[in-house]
C-alpha cells in the first residue's frame, strides 16, 4: 500500500497538535543504521488505508512511503497511539525495511475447517490461545498469516505453534510448544 509523507519539524507538542487539527498524522521513520526521520501522513490516507488491510494483518503489511522527492521506502507499522476517547490516531511508528537486514514482527494465525471440525460437531467449542506467532524473517519473506487445519480436531485435542509449518527463510522466537487452539466443552 502506498502512502504519501511529508517532513515535519519535532520541536514541540503543539506542533503535533496543530498538525493533527490540519487532518495529518505525525509520524516516525526509523530503522537499522539509519537516523529516525519525523515524518507526517494524511490521515483520511491512513485510514483509507487501516478499511483495505484485512483485520489482524496490520503487522505484516508493507507500506510504500513515498517523499516530496519521489523517493520510496518500504516500511511496516511498529506501533499506533490511540486517542484513548475517540479512537483517533494520535502517532504511527514506522520500521523501514532494509534488504538485507532481518526484521521482528508478529503474524497472525488464522484456522481453515472450522466448519467441518469433528470436536465442534459434536457440541465442542474452538478456543484460540494464541492470536499470532512472533518470527524473523528478511522483508522479501515476510508472510501475511499462518493457517492451521483444525478439521480433524476431536474433543479435548489441541493444535501447538510446531504444527505450523514454517518456511525455511521464517525463524520463530515464540517457542513452538505452546498450545495454540483447543477444543473445549462448553
Amino acid at each position: 500500500m502506498k502512502l504519501n509523507v511529508k517532513p515535519r519539524a519535532a520541536e514541540k507538542k503543539r506542533e503535533s497538535k496543530r498538525l493533527r487539527r490540519e487532518g495529518t498524522i505525525p509520524a516516525v521513520l526509523y530503522g537499522r543504521n539509519i537516523e529516525a526521520e519525523n515524518i507526517s501522513v494524511s490521515d483520511s490516507e491512513f485510514q483509507t488505508a487501516l478499511r483495505q488491510t484485512p483485520k489482524g494483518r496490520l503487522s505484516t503489511t508493507v507500506f510504500k512511503l513515498e517523499g516530496e522527492g519521489g523517493k520510496a521506502r518500504s516500511a511496516i507499522v511498529k506501533d499506533i497511539q490511540y486517542h484513548p476517547t475517540t479512537y483517533n490516531v494520535l502517532h504511527i511508528d514506522f520500521e523501514e525495511l532494509q534488504e538485507k537486514i532481518p526484521v521482528k514482527l508478529n503474524v497472525p494465525i488464522e484456522f481453515v475447517g472450522v466448519a467441518e471440525c469433528a470436536g465442534v460437531k459434536q457440541g465442542g467449542v474452538l478456543r484460540q490461545v494464541i492470536r499470532s506467532i512472533r518470527i524473523s524473517c528478511l522483508p522479501k519473506d515476510i508472510p501475511t498469516v499462518f493457517t492451521i487445519d483444525v478439521k480433524n480436531l476431536g474433543m479435548r485435542q489441541h493444535k501447538k505453534l510446531s504444527d505450523i509449518e514454517l518456511p525455511e527463510s521464517i525463524r520463530p522466537i515464540t517457542d513452538l510448544n505452546e498450545v495454540v487452539v483447543v477444543i473445549a466443552k462448553r
